[in-house]
């Protein structure tokens, strides 16, 4: 734009400077992708301080007649302007009118349903177990499912050459000597008793592993829950009432059980636990006997001092029972028609 002076060539100028004013507004508006660019084009040229308005500024150095001739044009291109900006926000204002007819959302539409999930019904077995035995005054305790040899084997009085290896087919972890995955949750006694003083009552739920084939009551991995009370005066009938308790509250109806004579090496005696509910047959349920003095001397407690019995229960065992299911490896392959139903 012209400086305080008026520009030498007089009104000629000035109608040169309004239409080159004219053709950039014209270009900018059509340019435009929203109001906000508008309102700012409107402020830049035909604002109180805008190109048009300096313009006007020079009118008074002019003569009359060229004054007259200059404001005229000058007030038809701000009427222009004014006229492609009107035009343009018209413009703006049916495509974002498109556009939100297009993106709208029915707020009277009813919302999509979301589906709850659930537990698994292996999970719902492993809480109703521990909220039974914690009302008996048991601690829940877990252990590493990767093991040693030692807390798996010998301090549950299976030395290296003992027969009763021969019983758990086992996973070795290659290039590890001594390290395996564990094949019951029994070696978790000897780490809580050698860190804990008698009395005591823990439950130890958790993934064992036994190298086998699979069928319909067989696993290559499973759930297992197992149990320990140590104490000065523990005994077989503290043993039997404890658990006729747990499978009553577990099964919600009385629940006789009966006790067989059975090999265990980490208890003696040991027994197989056979469980009746009314009017149903004989089953065979668990594996149970009072801790062996060599367990009570690995985990460096007085077996002449201290007594206690221990337990091992599979979760699907009981699960089975509990909802009649009759092949265990429906638990494990995801099948949600199998799994909904709990």
């Amino acid at each position: 734009m012209f400086g305080s002076a008026a520009p030498k060539g007089g009104w000629a100028l000035l109608i040169m400077e309004l239409r080159q004013v004219q053709v950039e507004a014209e270009k900018a508006i059509r340019r435009a992708r929203s109001l906000a660019d508008l309102r700012r084009m409107e402020k830049k040229y035909i604002g109180k301080q805008g190109e048009i308005a300096k313009i006007f500024n020079y009118l008074k150095k002019l003569p009359e007649q060229e004054r007259r001739q200059v404001g005229e044009k000058a007030n038809a291109i701000k009427k222009e302007i004014a006229g492609l900006l009107e035009t343009k926000a018209a413009e703006l204002k049916t495509g974002l009118g498109r556009t939100l007819l297009k993106e709208k959302i029915d707020i009277t539409q009813p919302g999509r349903k979301i589906e709850r999930g659930c537990l698994h019904p292996l999970s719902q077995v492993k809480q109703q177990a521990e909220e039974i035995f914690e009302r008996m005054g048991f601690e829940v305790v877990e252990g590493p499912e990767l093991e040693t040899e030692w807390y798996n084997f010998d301090a549950l009085n299976v030395p290296p050459d003992h027969p009763a290896r021969d019983l758990q087919d086992t996973f070795w972890i290659k290039d590890k000597k001594g390290l395996l995955m564990r094949t019951q949750t029994s070696p978790v006694q000897v780490r809580y008793m050698k860190k804990h003083n008698p009395p005591l009552r823990i439950v130890v739920p958790g993934r064992v592993f036994r190298n086998e084939a699979t069928d319909a009551s067989h696993e290559a991995q499973f759930y297992q829950l197992e149990g320990l009370m140590v104490d000065e005066d523990i005994s077989v009938s503290n043993f039997k009432a404890v658990i006729e308790h747990f499978l009553t509250s577990f099964f919600k109806t009385r629940v006789e059980i009966r006790l067989r004579p059975g090999y265990f090496p980490f208890v003696e005696p040991g027994f197989e636990i056979d469980a009746k509910r009314p009017g149903s047959d004989w089953l065979e349920l668990m594996g149970a006997g009072m801790v062996h003095p060599n367990v009570f001397k690995a985990a460096g407690l007085n077996p002449k001092h201290w007594q206690g019995f221990a337990f091992g229960v599979g979760l699907g065992r009981l699960a089975m029972l509990k909802y009649k299911i009759t092949d265990i490896r429906l638990f494990y392959q995801s099948d949600l028609r199998f799994l909904k139903q709990f």
